[in-house]
């Protein structure tokens, strides 16, 4: 077993971080969601002026994506930042960000009252939140793991990653409450300016937490790259390139599970959009322990077992999910959903914290982890438009491919990827903030 370090940066209560970083990512990723539901049960009438359901849609679709586009760019910048300014610098001023952009989806106008106008402010308001977001992900992860002991990186990392199902429950719960408390217009706007409440209590939590520690040594021995993001890029981009694809079962199958069937079930009359909010309600509320489960369980049997758990799984579950979807009762649509995001999601989601950090070392590793994750977010951010448009070729069993395709590309990642849990790994004892490079 590695020795712990006896002397180097104070550390911070691992559990008091990772609540903070996972109460953050939470409000983060309502705004973000949020924005996904609202896309597919409403903006494709109130922003874009279109007699087609289908076309509306995609339409809505297609700014969905544009947000996803624009995550590198903040990964980018957070990661560049990050690595030179501090891990928590970037935390506050992501989820500021975010919420400024959310807020102003709220008090929007519509199609109908300022025309092209409106779609326009829309799209620009969406490259905002997803620069906020792509800046999210990176600090919150590593201010966890930085922050945690070596030998259970992968329950601490994992407890930021909770802030996601927090999020999306959050967010669909809010579109639930709205429909039955409100009508026209209010239905979407209330849970976007709600946002505010919400980023502020955000703001006040992650106040109160210090800084990483292996920043903190980094800044103390001068370590400190000029260009980090620009040099990770140079010397890692083969480990970034692998992390996109680990991911695409991850984030691709996410919004094929919740964005798309939030649609699909209307486009093919199957069932009310109701029983995929449920669905994707019940199987976040499942991830609210499961991301903890699995992330210990990576730091007993490894990092990379957990996660073909679900990449393998995204494999099988394509084509039942959608049968069970096609029944067209109630329950069969919330057990589909929840599986999909219960054992294709979480395992993945849940290690990508910590086996994405020791990939790279302390110097570059807030650069190295943003971009690949969010180099993978632009590839997803595409999936539930080119699935819609799949369904309307091909019906149901296109998108049901993409679903098993998203698996298939992950998994052979998956099998290049070395193993870099501790207890899976030979006894060493590397200088802080010094791991030793298994991928």
């Amino acid at each position: 077993m590695s020795a712990a370090p006896t002397t180097g940066p104070p550390r911070d209560n691992p559990a008091k971080v990772s609540v903070a970083s996972m109460i953050g990512t939470a409000v983060e990723s309502y705004d973000f969601f949020i924005y996904g539901t609202a896309s597919a049960a409403y903006f494709g009438s109130v922003f874009f002026h279109t007699g087609n359901e289908l076309i509306g849609v995609l339409a809505s679709f297609a700014t969905l994506a544009v947000g996803f586009f624009f995550r590198p760019l903040g990964g980018y910048l957070a990661g560049h930042y990050g690595d030179r300014l501090g891990r928590k610098t970037v935390l506050m001023w992501s989820l500021a960000i975010m919420g400024l952009g959310t807020v102003l989806i709220g008090v929007l106008p519509t199609f109908a009252q300022v025309g092209v106008l409106a779609p326009v402010l829309l799209i620009l308001l969406r490259i905002v939140q997803g620069i906020g977001f792509g800046a999210e992900w990176g600090g919150a992860v590593l201010m966890s793991v930085e922050h945690a002991p070596e030998r259970r990186r992968g329950f601490f990392g994992a407890v930021p990653q909770i802030g996601i199902p927090a999020g999306l429950l959050l967010a669909n719960g809010a579109f639930l409450a709205s429909e039955a408390l409100f009508d026209g217009d209010w239905v979407w706007r209330v849970p976007f300016l709600v946002s505010i409440v919400m980023v502020g209590a955000g703001m006040f939590i992650r106040m109160k937490i210090s800084e990483s520690p292996d920043f903190t040594a980094m800044k103390d021995g001068g370590e400190i790259h000029a260009t980090p993001a620009l040099e990770v890029l140079r010397r890692d981009w083969r480990v970034i390139l692998k992390i996109v694809a680990l991911r695409l079962a991850e984030t691709g199958g996410y919004y094929i599970t919740t964005s798309f069937l939030l649609s699909y079930v209307v486009l093919a009359g199957l069932a009310d959009k109701q029983h995929v909010l449920v669905g994707t309600i019940v199987g976040s509320a499942l991830g609210l322990l499961s991301h903890l489960l699995f992330g210990a369980l990576s730091d007993r049997i490894g990092r990379k077992p957990v996660f073909l758990l679900g990449s393998v799984f995204t494999i099988a579950f394509g084509i039942p999910m959608f049968l069970l979807v096609n029944t067209g009762a109630g329950i069969a649509v919330v057990v589909a959903v929840s599986l999909g995001l219960l054992l294709s999601h979480d395992p993945i989601f849940a290690v990508e914290s910590s086996w994405f950090s020791e990939q790279f070392p302390r110097d570059v590793r807030s650069s190295g982890i943003s971009l690949g994750y969010n180099g993978a977010s632009m590839v997803a951010g595409l999936l539930p438009f080119l699935a819609t448009a799949l369904y309307g070729v091909a019906g149901w069993l296109g998108a049901a491919l993409l679903f098993v395709l998203l698996g298939v590309v992950s998994t052979a990642a998956a099998a290049f990827t070395a193993e870099t849990a501790p207890a899976k790994l030979p006894d060493t004892d590397p200088a802080p903030g010094k791991e030793v490079r298994t991928a």
